[in-house]
Parts: C-alpha cells; sequence; structure tokens
C-alpha cells in the first residue's frame, strides 16, 4: 500500500507516494499513541466549548480517574492541542483551553464521531456477531 503525501518544499505543493509503513519512530505514530485516544478526544470536544477547569471536565468526563484525565492533559498540553492557565486564586485554580491547533482537528474528529453515530448499530450487530462465534458460546 502506498500513501500520498504532500509537503511545501521552496514554496512549492509537492505530492508524492510512500510505502505505508509506520516505523516506530514515525511521527504519525508517535501522535497517535500520544493523543488519539478516547479520552483526549472527549476533552478537546469539551475545550472546544469554552475554556474549563480541571475538576468541572472530570465531571463531565464520566469514569475517568484523576490520574488518567491529568496524564491525557499533559500529552494534550505538549503537544500544544490545548492551554494550561493557573489562576492566582485562593486555593489555586487550573483552567484549560483549546489552542488553534487543537481547534483545528475538530473537522476529522467530528467526522469521526459523526461516522461512530451512523454506523453505532452495524458495529454493535459485528460485535454481537464475533462475541457469539467464539469457542465454547452456542
Amino acid at each position: 500500500m502506498h500513501l500520498q503525501v504532500r509537503r511545501y518544499t521552496d514554496g512549492y505543493r509537492v505530492t508524492s507516494q510512500v510505502d505505508a509503513v509506520f516505523f516506530a519512530d514515525c511521527a504519525a505514530r508517535s501522535f497517535f499513541d500520544q493523543v488519539a485516544n478516547k479520552w483526549a478526544v472527549m476533552i478537546l470536544t469539551i475545550l472546544n466549548e469554552k475554556p474549563t477547569r480541571f475538576n468541572e471536565l472530570r465531571r463531565r468526563l464520566e469514569g475517568v480517574t484523576h490520574k488518567a484525565l491529568t496524564q491525557a492533559l499533559r500529552r494534550l498540553e505538549r503537544n500544544g492541542l490545548i492551554a494550561r492557565e493557573v489562576l492566582a486564586t485562593s486555593p489555586v485554580a487550573v483552567v484549560y483551553s483549546i489552542t488553534d491547533l487543537g481547534r483545528t482537528l475538530q473537522v476529522p474528529l467530528g467526522a469521526a464521531f459523526d461516522w461512530a453515530i451512523e454506523h453505532l448499530h452495524q458495529i454493535e450487530q459485528a460485535q454481537e456477531a464475533y462475541d457469539n462465534k467464539k469457542p465454547g458460546r452456542k
């Protein structure tokens, strides 16, 4: 399989084909490992609405642990997708907001969300069929 890669060289758009090999140090692979997980996607969706404090994020993300939320926020901040602001209040508060770079993910993430909703019934049917094929099941 080959992928079309577009890049700019000396102001000109160049399209070339590369093998679809995902090397261990591949930048895309690293990106997916860092930010393409359920918590990151949900965090970006919430922050796209408005800047939000840590505890409000935690309340809105049912089931997320303090540790998982902290790790996801750090990864997103490290990758430039969100910004963290410490407020000089008593007690100290932290507000997270989406960056311009983070906003660029809203279209592809929205498309993935729409796809999941549109195909949810088919996915559930496939899961049920798979689970029923497992050894020991009738």
